[in-house]
């Protein structure tokens, strides 16, 4: 379906029972809702499963100019309140993760709990980003598809369907969402914010990530009293595709904690 939320044109899959409780599900940059793709179908029978497409990523609209955080996180409260959602479990991949923690920093109430999957409190340093953002904006998404799918899954998933899939998501985002969303990673800092959060929070990290390694995931882990950290053995950046198995059974653990005996 699609929403207008704040002026742009905002697509968002739903699955599950219409009573069940929500988990929204927000991805990373570069790609869409898709990315969650294995974790929705398994976890469509316990839960309202919420898929936007951040603006300028999958059938989402772009906006020109820096983007933020704290917009992005705007945006995904405007999205449940249109759809009439009071309160969710909140999982974030990656910049998604960063927009999770600002939601649960700036709306406690509507957080029932957080899985922050390969994500920090900021990803240094920001000139990476922002050349990341002028590359894209002078010569397309195909010139960064090799470097950036390098560091989202392992050597040994290149060749790999669901690799490809990836690939694809990233050549068909919008370059001028990549960028704005890349100036916001740049421009973030959430360390004062996440480390006041008070809420069941599992962090998840695949222990070949080079962008946000386990020693972010720990720290990360570390400011927010209570939460459990897992490492994904065999996956990098994107462990819910490459490892999808093992994430899915961590989040059905944590969200379903009746299940785990």
């Amino acid at each position: 379906m699609f929403l207008r939320i704040h002026d742009v044109t905002t697509h968002v899959q739903i699955d599950g029972p219409q009573s069940a409780p929500v988990l929204l599900l927000l991805h990373s940059l570069g790609t869409d809702g898709r990315v969650w793709e294995p974790q929705a179908a398994a976890l469509a029978d316990r839960f309202r499963v919420i898929r936007p497409d951040l603006r300028g990523h999958g059938l989402s609209a772009a906006m020109p100019g820096p983007g933020s955080i704290a917009r992005l996180a705007q945006d995904t409260l405007a999205a449940l309140d249109a759809l009439g959602v009071g309160q969710a479990h909140v999982a974030g991949l990656s910049i998604g993760g960063m927009v999770a923690q600002q939601l649960a920093a700036a709306a406690p109430g509507r957080v029932a709990s957080l899985v922050l999957c390969d994500t920090a409190m900021a990803i240094p340093p920001p000139e990476f980003w922002r050349e990341r953002a002028a590359i894209v904006r002078a010569r397309g998404m195909a010139a960064i598809a090799d470097a950036v799918v390098g560091r989202w899954v392992t050597p040994a998933s290149l060749g790999a369907a669901a690799t490809d899939g990836l690939r694809l998501m990233l050549l068909r985002t919008d370059p001028e969402g990549y960028a704005a969303a890349a100036e916001a990673i740049a421009a973030a800092d959430l360390t004062t914010t996440t480390s006041h959060l008070r809420l069941p929070a599992l962090v998840m990290v695949g222990e070949a990530d080079l962008a946000t390694p386990p020693e972010a995931a720990a720290t990360l882990a570390a400011a927010i009293p209570g939460a459990q950290l897992v490492k994904i053995a065999g996956a990098a950046h994107i462990p819910t595709y490459e490892q999808e198995a093992a994430v899915t059974a961590a989040m059905y653990r944590f969200l379903v904690p009746e299940t785990a005996a």
